[in-house]
């Protein structure tokens, strides 16, 4: 019998796939408090209106609706069909795919690359190749931020009734991959200051020499 946690990775695309229009209600709103500062600060980082490729981009709200309120060029990523065609309706003008983020190449480089609370339900082994996704999307002095968890495992949740599968690699981990694919100026900080939540907001930036 297939291990409960393995089978609930595994059917990650098909729960959001089945529940998008939960989640855009759910997401349908601002950036919350937590989230703004981070967001804030990545987009100083980036060229004014620069391309952002935002991957597992659900309904495009509150993110990329966030990031195109600021004139940046977007450009989203998601296997759930129903999700894609909300960012499509919604905004017509930007570009979005259907497709699984792991082994992603889409042929073209951006200014940044998102993965925010959508990496996280990839196993950690799945995690650790995200890295090379990252940087192969990035052009030199590009930036990424993501999220990971406090340390290498797997959190279970669960989501309109349903399992829902978190996963995390050590922090060593995250760094050693991100390191490995060329990027630098890695950080790691707490989604939400002064708290214990096992979030974590990672950035980087692909190297000027590469």
């Amino acid at each position: 019998m297939k291990d409960p946690a393995e089978a609930a990775a595994e059917a990650i695309i098909g729960l959001y796939s089945r529940h998008a229009d939960d989640w855009a209600r759910m997401r349908d709103g601002p950036l919350n408090a937590d989230e703004r500062p981070h967001f804030e600060r990545y987009a100083a980082a980036l060229p004014e209106g620069g391309e952002v490729l935002d991957l597992g981009c659900g309904s495009g709200r509150p993110i990329a609706a966030w990031l195109i309120g600021r004139g940046f060029r977007l450009t989203g990523v998601d296997a759930s069909p129903g999700l894609i065609a909300r960012c499509r309706s919604a905004f017509p003008e930007h570009d979005w795919r259907v497709a699984d983020m792991r082994g992603l190449d889409l042929g073209r480089r951006f200014d940044g690359v998102l993965a925010w609370f959508s990496a996280f339900h990839l196993t950690a082994e799945a995690q650790g190749a995200m890295a090379a996704v990252y940087a192969r999307h990035l052009r030199p002095g590009g930036v990424l931020m993501f999220i990971g968890g406090p340390g290498r495992g797997v959190a279970m949740g669960t989501w309109l009734g349903e399992p829902l599968y978190h996963a995390s690699q050590d922090p060593s981990e995250y760094r050693a991959g991100l390191e490995q694919a060329g990027l630098v100026d890695i950080e790691e900080r707490f989604l939400k200051a002064g708290t214990d939540d096992p979030a974590r907001v990672w950035t980087a930036r692909r190297s000027v020499s590469d």
